[in-house]
């Protein structure tokens, strides 16, 4: 994907994430981390929408910063470039002398580009080797993940990361597999998993292979371990009036954000205390009901949204200001 085919990707809930952004964008001072940067599409619309925002973008995969520089290059000075992965936030606003922010924006998961480029290893439509690293320079892979584990680490990953409730099945057969020769191909990957799940399972809810590339993609990449880190250190980093909006795409990504956020948001003093504490205070106010959905049309122009979730939350107690 290129600079000009980058520039025409629409990401997703585009729309409605620029809206909730909008009251703590406002400020003259404003400053936005993107912990996704990927292909610089929120960052170009929030950018655009309001001309005296900083924004800091941070991302692990070398490719997709290059990219989104290219897209996002006519903002000059007021974008900053940090490779890392998003729970290294606190780094990042020290390294840019920036101590509070306005927003902080999660797009999780896989990106457009690195299911688009063969040669990742995140797809199973196409034949490639068994890489899935969001940061090519990391030493674990997917091949190392199938061709190393044990068979109980491999049902864990599968049931936990993938859902996926043929687990001993598939990973019974990855073992199989291995024993006669080591897998390095996704596509002959994607045959296992068809070939360990029973044929009338097979006929319904799409390929097969999905769930077992997921799971593998989660392992490689230590994406629920990331965002269990990011999620406090994010809130933590908000100006009072400041946002976190955060796009999850499956279940368990939408099940760690709800949690994180509604911790914040709840008056934790004692029930048997006649008056709230202060300190116990909500320091969130959550700002979707439940998880947002995208439009039926969205989904219908970009399938990659249908399974997307957004929920956000506003700053409104800093815990930091009362202690000082």
């Amino acid at each position: 994907m290129n600079g000009t085919a980058a520039a025409r990707h629409t990401p997703v809930m585009l729309r409605r994430i620029v809206e909730l952004f909008a009251p703590a964008l406002a400020a003259p001072d404003a400053v936005l981390v993107d912990g996704t940067l990927g292909l610089g599409g929120h960052a170009h619309a929030l950018l655009t929408a309001h001309p005296r925002l900083r924004l800091i973008g941070i991302d692990r995969d070398e490719t997709a910063l290059r990219r989104s520089r290219e897209r996002l290059d006519a903002f000059g000075e007021r974008v900053a470039y940090v490779r890392a992965t998003y729970d290294e936030l606190p780094r990042a606003l020290a390294e840019h002398g920036v101590r509070r922010v306005h927003g902080v924006l999660l797009d999780l998961g896989v990106s457009s580009p690195q299911l688009d480029e063969a040669d990742r290893g995140f797809a199973y439509s196409y034949d490639a080797p068994l890489d899935m690293r969001m940061d090519r320079e990391q030493p674990l892979t997917a091949a190392e993940v199938v061709n190393t584990y044990s068979e109980a680490e491999l049902r864990r990953i599968l049931r936990e990361y993938g859902e996926e409730r043929f687990a001993n099945r598939i990973a019974a057969a990855l073992l199989r597999e291995r024993a006669a020769a080591p897998l390095s191909s996704t596509t002959r990957l994607a045959e296992i998993v068809r070939d360990a799940i029973p044929a009338a399972t097979r006929r319904t809810g799409g390929n097969p292979a999905k769930r077992t590339f997921q799971a593998l993609r989660i392992e490689v990449n230590s994406e629920l371990g990331v965002l269990d880190r990011t999620l406090p250190r994010a809130i933590d980093a908000l100006a009072v009036g400041g946002r976190i909006a955060v796009l999850s795409y499956h279940s368990l990504e939408d099940r760690m954000v709800k949690r994180a956020l509604a911790a914040r948001s709840t008056d934790t003093t004692p029930p048997d205390l006649p008056v709230p504490l202060p300190d116990r205070q909500p320091e969130l106010r959550l700002l979707t009901r439940g998880a947002e959905l995208p439009a039926e049309q969205e989904t219908a122009d970009n399938p990659r949204a249908a399974s997307a979730r957004l929920r956000a939350a506003e700053r409104i107690r800093s815990v930091e200001a009362e202690g000082e």
